[in-house]
């Protein structure tokens, strides 16, 4: 008979005390951003998938030295260059990146000495087809120059 007041008891003492967080948690303004409407702003060290960086004429500066898909664990980089006839430097002719196999490590943003790569700020990238997740970045940084 002890043991069934004893769980009562308890049972109350529970109950009061997480009332008592409720309540208290009821009059603080709310934390949930409307989404389509407010989006969150991302922190300078969030990591999203690897973008091209330009030069001052909207080219890229990616010299293609091939150090970043050296330096890729993943093998998720592929580029491709050409050097035009009468010129010193390559062009870069084609930069993909298969996020589906990316690990965010940073090792490609890292071992790129010419400042071509950065962390991109984009996190909605909610898809179900794998095909949307391989990202021409050349074409990419052309969209984002017109």
């Amino acid at each position: 008979m002890g043991a069934y007041f004893s769980d009562i008891f308890k049972g109350l003492y529970s109950l009061f005390i997480g009332m008592g967080i409720t309540f208290r948690e009821f009059f603080k303004p709310p934390v949930t951003v409307a989404y389509p409407y407010e989006t969150l702003k991302m922190p300078d060290r969030y990591r999203g998938h690897v973008e091209l960086i330009e030069n001052e004429e909207g080219k890229p500066n990616c010299i293609v030295c091939m150090a970043c898909a050296r330096a890729c664990p993943s093998d998720c980089i592929s580029l491709n260059g050409e050097k035009p006839e009468g010129s010193k430097k390559k062009v870069l002719t084609s930069y993909v990146l298969d996020f589906t196999r990316c690990s965010l490590c940073g090792s490609c943003v890292e071992s790129c000495n010419f400042n071509a790569l950065e962390f991109s700020k984009e996190y909605n990238l909610a898809s179900t087809r794998k095909e949307d997740f391989i990202f021409n970045l050349l074409q990419r940084l052309e969209d984002r120059n017109k």
